[in-house]
């Protein structure tokens, strides 16, 4: 028998290219979208994190938003498959097991939904906003048929919100036990009254919505609503410049570039809220209170500054290292913060599982309020508040 002829350059490179290489792009770009922020990753980044070439990539995908699209929806189709899985009737303990299960473990590409309502198109966000109804529906009708009290639908987004917050931190923790952490809150967050459950808590005093009296203030207050609309990455020196009466040249002499706005602005997000802090924590002694008094600070500093919170929390990975390093750390100070106290009110938690559960909390903010549309009232911010306290197991 003649021997077999040697394989070819082309045969070698269709043998050992996996199968499943889209996926692996796709796990591989959500990964460093959520450790990069979307105008920051770039496609070669995503590349090497596959070991492929550039050019190898778009062949996949022609650019960087595809990409991002597929990113989004990858993840929910995830979360929809496991739910489907899932029988009719079942438990909403089942129901929530299942999404915890799946959200936890890719927990590390799920951070691209920070970004999806700024940077995908009106078509793409219709579609995936379709598809998170289903989601939140399968939910919603497991809270509503085991526990019939008011405001079901909230209670199904903010027990998500509760679980989904895994993806917004990088917090080391083994997978069981945060699947064990996150199912229980989601319960507890799905089974509270934000109408009888309401802690009692004294008024949150937060520091005064700043008065823009500078021009370089004024273009700071300027541009926050256009971040918070468009994604930092959309909006142009000539929409901030037009905002405050400036030439786009004129902005240089306020502020070095673009960037440094940003920064200015997550700056003055962080500042806020720890004057919110300190203000809130004054005369307190029992962590329980303390606790309650930090959940009631956070959510009313949300639904007052919504739109500076928002452009601090989608666009802090982005900033350069530099820029990002002093709001990283305060942002850890505020969680040690919260940590400190819910473990003196909680003592079996380790420092990792309080993390883990802090982060719930702010999780339960993010998707009440969303599901709330963000409308502020006294009665809004108490029904909120009584979600986090439940999430955090007080």
């Amino acid at each position: 028998m003649a021997p077999a002829s040697p394989p070819t350059r082309s045969d070698t490179t269709a043998a050992t290219r996996p199968r499943n290489r889209k996926q692996l792009i796709v796990d591989a770009a959500g990964r460093v979208f959520s450790e990069r922020g979307y105008h920051s990753a770039s496609m070669e980044e995503v590349a090497a994190a596959v070991g492929i070439t550039a050019t190898a990539l778009y062949r996949h995908f022609p650019n960087k938003y595809a990409l991002f699209a597929e990113c989004a929806d990858v993840m929910v189709d995830g979360l929809i498959t496991a739910l489907d899985e899932v029988p009719a009737g079942a438990s909403l303990k089942d129901v929530l097991t299942a999404v915890t299960r799946i959200t936890v473990t890719h927990r590390a590409s799920g951070g691209v939904y920070r970004w999806e309502s700024r940077y995908l198109n009106r078509e793409d966000l219709r579609r995936l906003g379709a598809k998170f109804g289903r989601l939140v529906e399968r939910v919603d009708e497991a809270v509503r048929r085991e526990h019939p009290l008011p405001d079901e639908r909230l209670r199904a987004v903010a027990a998500l919100g509760a679980i989904g917050s895994i993806t917004m931190h990088r917090t080391s923790i083994a997978q069981r036990r945060a699947e064990e952490l996150l199912l229980a809150s989601a319960l507890r967050v799905a089974v509270t009254d934000p109408a009888k459950g309401r802690p009692s808590v004294r008024p949150v005093q937060l520091p005064a919505r700043p008065v823009p009296r500078t021009r370089r203030a004024e273009i700071l207050a300027a541009a926050v609503p256009l971040f918070a609309r468009d994604g930092f990455a959309g909006v142009t020196n000539g929409q901030m410049a037009e905002a405050v009466g400036l030439t786009p040249s004129a902005l240089y002499r306020h502020y070095p570039g673009k960037i440094d706005i940003l920064a200015a602005a997550c700056l003055q997000a962080a500042g806020l809220l720890a004057q919110g802090v300190e203000q809130s924590l004054r005369g307190i002694a029992r962590p329980h209170d303390a606790v309650v008094a930090l959940a009631a600070t956070y959510v009313a500093y949300s639904f007052e500054y919504t739109e500076l919170n928002s452009v601090a929390e989608a666009e802090l990975a982005g900033l350069p290292t530099d820029l990002r390093r002093p709001l990283v750390l305060a942002q850890r100070e505020h969680i040690a913060v919260w940590e400190q106290q819910l473990r003196l009110a909680r003592p079996e938690l380790d420092p990792r599982q309080a993390r883990v559960l802090v982060h719930a909390g702010f999780g339960v903010v993010v998707e009440a309020g969303r599901g709330l549309r963000w409308r502020d009232s006294p009665d809004h911010r108490e029904a909120v508040t009584a979600l986090v306290v439940g999430a955090l197991g007080l």
